[in-house]
């Protein structure tokens, strides 16, 4: 079998400390054993094809001939590698020079000739290196404890070390949840309070992470992240570890079926009872803009509130740390109502007998319940908001009230006379 044919090597050059990885180009290089780079083995060698080979250099200097040795002897080509010198790093600072024992500090590491580092060690244990330049590496440190030496390694060398101390951060706990319950939606501000909590990186409900938005040694300012109708658990993470659980209840949103009754007077105070789902934790309910003047919770079905002042139709609302409740599926809705007012009677003088059709004139009467003539209920029929039609009931001779009556209570009283 001829020999290997060795064309090129790329890059061409590299350090003296060997570490490089090259490409070697040729031909007949299947079933190669061995590549050298002058008289020195590389490692890593791997065949790729039967034009490419894979290796690391070996420590070395000067320029020195490649070759590959095969099955059929070993390459004659004049293929050449030059072994560069590279200054062995020196670092000057670490900003900061103290972390937690847990490690996972961001470490910036100060110096020269620290191009290329491979290696950064706090005592005995790697650090995460995250960015380099000639000048500066970012390292996120390892758990450790005491003071231990931080170097660096790149292909120049290993620098001079610089002591790295850790230190004892407590662990954090959390002591309570304001709210401890919140919309399945999420995006409310809860306060952790406890323990231990300067560094916060991490809230947790559930599984979920929370967004921090404030950070005290107390407290942990947080918005909730959504979550299903359930209870989770919420845990605090610091430099010092993580803390304790505490539960978070996440509320399905309120719902409001129905209302009873529908109607009352502009000046409030209807006790209403008011039917839906999910209202056992009601913290407010309010008819239009204007809260309850007070209202019991009698399940998680059932509420009961007083009507405040208002004019005009409202939807009543329900709000519980699940969320205030929408307009869906029901009749969520009450009107005020005017107080019925009594303008005129036509007739109003009839006969004691009764049976007389009194056209009664005035204002607010869509609702009319009930009409009374001296205490004595007619029936009567709604024509519009501005007239009724009552039939006068027997009475004795005299003058007497006639009051019209309606969710928003008595009329005035206006004079009919029975002769």
């Amino acid at each position: 079998m001829a020999p290997p044919v060795v064309t090129s090597v790329s890059p061409s050059q590299g350090s003296q400390a060997g570490g490089t990885a090259v490409t070697i180009t040729g031909s007949g290089l299947t079933g190669a054993v061995a590549v050298r780079f002058g008289s020195a083995h590389a490692t890593n060698v791997v065949v790729v094809s039967d034009t490419q080979i894979t290796a690391t250099t070996p420590a070395g200097t000067g320029t020195v001939n490649v070759t590959v040795t095969g099955p059929g002897g070993t390459s004659t080509q004049n293929v050449t590698f030059t072994y560069t010198a590279v200054a062995a790093p020196t670092i000057t600072s670490l900003a900061p020079p103290s972390g937690p024992a847990a490690g996972g500090t961001t470490v910036v590491i100060n110096g020269s000739n620290l191009s290329g580092a491979t290696l950064v060690l706090f005592g005995a244990s790697p650090g995460a290196i995250t960015h380099v330049t000639p000048t500066q590496i970012t390292v996120i440190t390892p758990a450790g404890s005491g003071t231990v030496n931080v170097t660096v390694t790149t292909p120049g060398g290993v620098s001079n070390p610089l002591p790295y101390t850790y230190t004892f951060v407590p662990a954090p706990t959390i002591s309570s949840l304001t709210p401890p319950d919140g919309p399945m939606a999420g995006g409310n501000t809860v306060v952790i309070a406890g323990t231990n909590l300067t560094g916060t990186t991490l809230v947790l409900f559930g599984f979920t992470p929370a967004t921090i938005t404030g950070v005290t040694a107390t407290s942990v300012t947080v918005t909730a992240p959504p979550g299903v109708p359930s209870t989770m658990n919420v845990t605090v993470t610091t430099p010092g570890g993580t803390s304790n659980a505490l539960p978070y209840t996440y509320v399905a949103a309120p719902v409001v079926f129905d209302v009873e009754p529908h109607f009352g007077p502009e000046s409030g105070g209807t006790s209403v009872d008011i039917t839906g789902s999910n209202l056992a934790l009601t913290t407010a309910v309010d008819f239009g803009a204007n809260p309850a003047t007070g209202f019991t919770v009698v399940s998680d079905s059932e509420v009961t509130a007083i009507a405040p002042a208002g004019t005009g139709t409202v939807v009543v609302t329900v709000t519980t740390p699940g969320g205030t409740s929408t307009v869906g599926l029901g009749n969520p809705y009450y009107t005020y109502l005017g107080t019925p007012v009594i303008t005129s009677l036509t007739p109003d003088t009839g006969s004691t007998s009764g049976g007389e059709a009194i056209t009664i004139g005035g204002s607010n009467l869509t609702f009319t319940d009930s009409v009374t003539f001296g205490g004595n209920p007619a029936a009567f029929t709604v024509i519009s908001d501005n007239l009724v039609v009552a039939t006068a009931p027997p009475h004795a001779a005299g003058s007497v009230s006639v009051q019209v009556h309606t969710p928003a209570g008595n009329s005035n009283a206006f004079p009919y006379t029975y002769v």
